[in-house]
């Protein structure tokens, strides 16, 4: 069976991933980019791009989910996000806390354009990492 797919079909694949896996859904986009890089090397930085607007987009729909909820009643629980605010979104790519964070930020009514573009770039960061790691940057 031959299961080659083009590189188009991988990179919306990728996409998809990215973003899926950016939201309560698990996922694995880092091994998606990493099998995607591997047979399309041509295509790192095209993959590195989607991957990473995919995967923010992911965090911005949980940012718009929650801010979709009523105002919290109780602030403490959020002491992280109110205490550093917007940059604390950075991290919004670590497993288990980075969707928490997300939704936090939502939750809070934070202003989304700094919170998106908080996101973009820790989630660019560890994408960068993951690529030049494996020695594919």
């Amino acid at each position: 069976m031959d299961f080659s797919f083009t590189s188009e079909a991988g990179l919306a694949g990728l996409f998809i991933v990215s973003f899926l896996s950016a939201t309560l859904l698990p996922g694995g986009s880092e091994l998606a980019l990493l099998a995607f890089v591997k047979f399309h090397p041509a295509q790192t930085l095209e993959a590195f791009v989607l991957a990473t607007i995919g995967n923010t987009l992911g965090g911005v729909t949980t940012y718009w989910m929650a801010r979709a909820l009523p105002e919290p009643k109780d602030l403490n629980r959020l002491a992280l996000v109110r205490r550093w605010g917007v940059p604390v979104l950075i991290l919004a790519w670590t497993p288990v806390i980075g969707d928490a964070l997300c939704a936090a930020a939502g939750w809070l009514r934070l202003p989304w354009m700094p919170s998106a573009l908080w996101m973009a770039v820790g989630k660019a960061a560890r994408y960068g990492v993951v690529i030049a790691g494996a020695g594919l940057f």
